[in-house]
């Protein structure tokens, strides 16, 4: 990559902070299993001027379903869980679903099929954040905000085992808890909380040594802070405090920084492995961000996500079908994911990146941003 052409990332970071449109934030970036870039830049709290750290904590929100997805796998390696089996079978209260009608939780007919652990990860089980102005949205977490409130994951399936699915099982992609009731499964067949599964079985083999489902007392002065108000819209916001959450949940409970992150994105570009340490075979690294969305897969929520025109999906992760399309320039089978305080990753296997975008920025900028890294980054490769 070229030294000079890495530069213009961070004149464009300041431009974007000077305009009050980003706090902050962190940056790495690793080609060919050595890291290219690695900066800090603004504030990691604006408004009492605490400039940003490198190894500032984030709140990666959505960016923890990756991880769920890795540990799921972890169990399917060892024969603990089936992919295709229905949820129910690891989870029985949510046995027997059912589909509203209209979004009416009163009017239902019996699910076509019932989900499967496959479904959670691909977004296409039926449990959808999006249910718009209907009966049935009003029984529904509205996404990992919410969802973190409850008070244990058993809490969680039981208001949720109260719903009807919004869609048929296989028939669409809508973003939603599944991977929220993944974790549930894991802790369940684990015997272990999400966080210390986690903390064995990828953190400790990655040395991600700052991720955990809450930020210790002691490292919350590292914890990035939002702007005050959104760019965009001039409301008011505030950061997530991150600390004493009693559920793990698996759909965006977790805290981590730019290079603990990087490191769980290169495992992915090794093909499951980092340092000499395994966590993941080669062929389960290639089913997991393979795209599973089938032709008869409803894929108009999806493509409706700026920047995810044109993709598949795998096991939670967007995957890039082909060269054109997206808004985001890229390589034909890359991946990424986000999260909703602005955080952003994304692996392009055929150029041996990986990419890591932390900052604390919520509302509908985070499109800007994303898209912005990516050209940024992809515009310095130099070979």
């Amino acid at each position: 990559m070229s030294s000079l052409r890495l530069e213009e990332i961070g004149k464009a970071i300041e431009r974007e902070i000077d305009r009050d449109r980003l706090p902050g934030a962190v940056i790495a970036v690793a080609r060919q299993g050595q890291l290219a870039y690695y900066e800090a830049f603004g504030y990691l709290n604006k408004q009492e001027g605490v400039e940003m750290p490198k190894n500032a904590i984030f709140s990666i929100w959505s960016m923890t379903k990756p991880v769920v997805a890795v540990g799921a796998l972890i169990l399917h390696e060892e024969g603990l869980l089936a992919l295709d089996e229905p949820v129910g079978t690891y989870l029985p209260e949510l046995s027997g679903r059912v589909v509203a009608i209209g979004g009416d939780p009163q009017r239902t007919v019996p699910a076509r099929r019932q989900p499967t652990v496959q479904d959670l990860m691909l977004h296409t089980s039926g449990w959808s954040y999006n249910y718009g102005d209907t009966p049935l949205g009003e029984m529904a977490p509205e996404g990992p905000s919410p969802i973190s409130s409850y008070s244990s994951g058993d809490d969680f399936i039981q208001a949720l085992s109260r719903m009807p699915l919004r869609f048929h099982p296989g028939s669409e992609w809508d973003y939603g808890v599944g991977l929220d009731v993944l974790g549930v499964i894991i802790e369940r067949i684990s015997g272990q909380s999400l966080g210390d599964f986690f903390q064995e079985r990828i953190f400790d083999p990655l040395d991600m040594i700052d991720t955990a489902i809450n930020i210790p007392r002691r490292d919350v002065t590292r914890h990035a802070q939002v702007l005050p108000v959104d760019p965009l819209t001039g409301a008011s916001q505030e950061s997530h405090k991150h600390t004493d959450l009693e559920f793990h949940c698996g759909g965006g409970c977790l805290a981590s920084t730019a290079l603990d992150y990087l490191s769980f994105a290169q495992m992915l570009v090794n093909d499951g492995s980092l340092n000499g340490v395994r966590v993941l075979g080669r062929k389960t690294v290639e089913y997991m961000t393979a795209d599973h969305l089938g032709p008869d897969v409803n894929t108009e929520r999806l493509w409706a996500l700026r920047n995810k025109n044109g993709y598949g999906f795998g096991l939670a992760v967007a995957v890039r079908r082909g060269s054109g399309v997206s808004g985001m320039m890229g390589s034909p089978g890359d991946f990424h994911w986000g999260g909703r305080n602005g955080t952003y990753f994304w692996v392009d296997p055929e150029e041996e990146l990986a990419v890591v975008f932390m900052t604390a920025s919520l509302g509908d900028i985070r499109p800007y941003h994303r898209q912005m890294i990516a050209g940024l980054v992809l515009q310095a490769i130099d070979d």
